[in-house]
């Protein structure tokens, strides 16, 4: 079990997380660990720890533990690190005592989830620092893992910027083809929002995407809560800032990277949304050393980090 008395903020929910370790280590074991009944004795135990390779962010605390927990309930899991820590090569991020079987059987599936959702904070965390001092939020997309979304907006908090919508069912978002339906009905661009809001409850986030300045004074007449300004040009974006004037929270979206993300901060938007935090994010380098115990056998310490 965990030494921390609570999960941390940033943890998604613990059942979320248990439904994903459950089905993956169905998908990985369906028969069990052939490999590991068949060389390891059935009481050995074995003293393992998860260390960092490279310089990152650590995210998907939670889900180690649990991997390793529901391949043998009788492990033990304390974790050094806390979601959202700053790692370095050789950080120690957390020990895991108990049957070696049940540790073999969980490794492969706790260090694909550690790795992937730390990658995922470890990038945020970039574009994070890239914007600092500017007063624009980072913040994610759905283009996430399916499956995996609760978990890797988690590891998006731990990397320090925020979520947007979780689904198609959190808030109301007018994209291109949602207008141009509406735009087929009969209605003008205003008469379309207008017609949307009066259809949703009053505490619904309205946001509308637009592609061009000249859509602005009819989006504007119709008050929605945040305007999406996509793929737009630096000028074009510190023109729509201009334009909005504080009437709707501005959020830049579209071919953001760490090079270009400073100075779309600098136009003056307020959130910038980035679909890489997620899908493009790579697996952050965390292995597992594993020592049997003296108890049970006189096998040495193994870095399974490589195991396929």
């Amino acid at each position: 079990m965990s030494t921390r008395d609570s999960e941390a903020a940033v943890d998604p929910s613990r059942a979320a997380v248990q439904a994903v370790v459950e089905a993956a280590l169905a998908e990985d074991a369906p028969w069990g660990d052939v490999s590991s009944e068949a060389a390891i004795p059935a009481d050995a135990r074995a003293t393992a720890s998860v260390v960092s390779r490279v310089d990152g962010v650590f995210a998907g605390g939670l889900a180690l533990e649990l991997a390793f927990r529901h391949a043998d309930a009788s492990i033990e899991v304390v974790r050094h690190r806390d979601d959202g820590a700053a790692l370095e090569p050789g950080a120690l991020v957390a020990t895991v005592r108990g049957s070696a079987r049940g540790i073999l059987l969980g490794e492969r599936l706790a260090l694909n989830l550690a790795q992937r959702l730390s990658g995922v904070a470890t990038l945020t965390r970039r574009y994070v620092d890239a914007v600092a001092g500017t007063g624009a939020r980072i913040v994610d997309t759905r283009k996430t893992t399916p499956g995996l979304r609760t978990l890797e907006k988690a590891a998006v908090r731990a990397g320090g910027a925020r979520n947007h919508r979780f689904s198609l069912s959190d808030a109301v978002m007018l994209k291109d083809n949602h207008l141009a339906v509406l735009a087929a009905q009969g209605l003008d661009l205003t008469e379309a929002i207008r017609t949307v809001r009066a259809r949703i409850p009053h505490t619904m986030h309205l946001e509308v995407e637009v592609d061009r300045l000249d859509q602005l004074p009819a989006v504007l007449a119709a008050e929605p809560d945040t305007i999406m300004l996509d793929n737009f040009s630096f000028a074009d974006l510190r023109d729509g800032v201009a334009l909005i004037a504080g009437r709707a929270i501005v959020e830049a979206s579209g071919g953001v990277t760490l090079e270009t993300v400073r100075a779309i901060a600098e136009t003056g938007v307020d959130v910038i949304s980035v679909g890489a935090l997620t899908h493009s994010a790579p697996a952050l380098d965390l292995g597992l050393d594993i020592a049997i115990d003296s108890a049970t056998s006189t096998g040495t310490a193994t870095d399974t980090a490589g195991t396929p």
